[in-house]
């Protein structure tokens, strides 16, 4: 299985950026998608969330601003973001939890997309 990200980039505070996500290989089923941000010596932390069935679940510093969406016949997960500000600038990873047809799920990530805001 393999996630590949994409979208990332500069923008100026206040702008907006669409990060996307697809998942290929061998997938039997796909449970949550996810996004995750990480800056340096700091530990991995959610971002956004998105259930097969379409419940999301954001953190606190981007509700109203930051919006997960996902496509199931593609394997694909988005994030929306806007008013984005400099303590969004991250790198960016999806995560989805894949049942390859084994009987189990296990999370694969992809390579991380960074983004920055600056002015």
């Amino acid at each position: 299985v393999q996630l590949q990200a994409s979208g990332g980039g500069l923008v100026q505070p206040g702008g907006s950026l669409r990060l996307s996500c697809a998942a290929s290989g061998k997938i039997h089923r796909i449970n949550a998608m996810g996004w995750y941000r990480q800056v340096p010596d700091k530990q991995r932390e959610l971002v956004a969330s998105i259930t097969s069935g379409g419940s999301t679940k954001y953190a606190d510093f981007v509700k109203g601003r930051f919006t997960i969406s996902r496509d199931n016949a593609k394997n694909t997960v988005s994030l929306e973001m806007n008013n984005l500000n400099t303590e969004d600038t991250a790198s960016y990873y999806c995560m989805a939890d894949i049942n390859q047809g084994y009987g189990w799920f296990a999370d694969f990530w992809g390579q991380g997309t960074l983004v920055t805001v600056s002015s």
